[in-house]
């Protein structure tokens, strides 16, 4: 008799055996990669914002490219449990409603804002494209306030109506626009990475 499978054990492929063999909490960190190899975004000695980094796959790349001369800030409503290198910080709270320790830490610019951040989905693909949305504009938001003029933005979001718009927004802030599927993304799934690069200066 065939035993089934766990949620987990079905979902699982070549790139979540990857991540565990390499030590890292989560597949997605191929993402991440792939968008630095193709576009080389973070550099050493970077700061990196990071936005909805939990488990801490971003969080840990991104940390061994910025080395000890860099600093990655991580936020996320969830905790990150992963142990961290000393360059990295992790907040656990809110980017609608940050607390004063997070606003304080936001007084220092970034180079480099990601943001892998996603709803809680329903299952229903217009609902979950606009909360996408949602979390979309608040990390262009801040990429607006608190990344230097150059710098650089990712952020992905679910595929729908809300996507022509957003990526409109997103090319009238940065110099340069791209629009990036990673292969290590599943088959199934609507999400997208749209890059800014060159933030403009604000006027």
């Amino acid at each position: 008799m065939k035993r089934k499978q766990s949620k987990s054990s079905q979902w699982a492929d070549h790139y979540t055996r990857q991540a565990k063999k390499e030590r890292y909490p989560a597949r997605s960190v191929y993402k991440l990669k792939e968008i630095q190899k193709k576009y080389q975004l973070i550099r050493k000695g970077d700061r990196v914002l990071d936005l909805g980094c939990a488990p801490g796959s971003w969080l840990l790349y991104a940390a061994e490219i910025v080395g000890d001369s860099g600093a990655v800030v991580g936020v996320d409503l969830q905790p990150v449990t992963q142990k961290m290198p000393r360059q990295v910080t992790v907040f656990t709270g809110d980017i609608f409603n940050p607390d004063e320790a997070l606003r304080q830490c936001f007084e220092q610019r970034f180079q480099v804002v990601i943001s892998d951040m996603a709803p809680n989905t329903t299952g229903n693909k217009d609902v979950d494209a606009a909360r996408s949305f949602n979390l979309c504009e608040a990390a262009l938001g801040l990429s607006e306030t608190y990344l230097h003029s150059g710098g650089s933005f990712v952020c992905k979001i679910f595929q729908g109506e809300a996507f022509q718009s957003f990526s409109a927004m997103v090319k009238s802030r940065f110099n340069q626009q791209r629009i990036f599927k990673p292969q290590s993304s599943r088959k199934a799934s609507k999400e997208i990475y749209l890059i800014g690069i060159g933030k403009n200066p604000i006027s």
